[in-house]
């Protein structure tokens, strides 16, 4: 097994309900490592920069306007396969076909309010680590 980064997001809907600290429980519970972490408030420029991947997609404007509606957790996990035991930890997208105790399983309030984001490979999860990070923020 690699031990890996990823990138995990905790969205506004998941932070207003003060949810980071059961989330990241699941996520050092499965032996992830939190290595580096940060509460921000992003602008409208930085959430479209970071979603630029899905400016064509219907769904873009939604998603930039209510990844900036409140605070977020950017972290970075580190563990044995990290970017697809967090996706495992996160569950579905659609908290409806999430499997039972997965983050969104249990604390989605929908598709779009899903609590948390995060890399989907390896190569994606370096970028957007680098997106909020800078290598000296990260501590194993």
């Amino acid at each position: 097994m690699t031990v890996e980064r990823t990138l995990s997001i905790i969205k506004p809907d998941a932070t207003r309900r003060n949810l980071t600290g059961k989330i990241n429980a699941k996520f050092e519970d499965a032996g992830l490592k939190i290595v580096a972490q940060r509460r921000i408030q992003l602008s409208k420029a930085q959430a479209e920069a970071f979603y630029a991947v899905h400016s064509h997609r219907p769904f873009f404007n939604d998603l930039v306007s209510f990844m900036i509606s409140g605070p977020v957790v950017a972290q970075v996990l580190e563990g044995e396969n990290a970017v697809l035991k967090n996706r495992e930890i996160m569950g579905a997208t659609d908290p409806k076909k999430a499997d039972a105790g997965t983050i969104r399983a249990e604390f989605a309030e929908s598709i779009e309010a899903n609590s948390v984001h995060g890399s989907d490979a390896p190569e994606a999860a370096a970028q957007e680590i680098s997106f909020f990070f800078a290598a000296i923020d990260i501590v194993a």
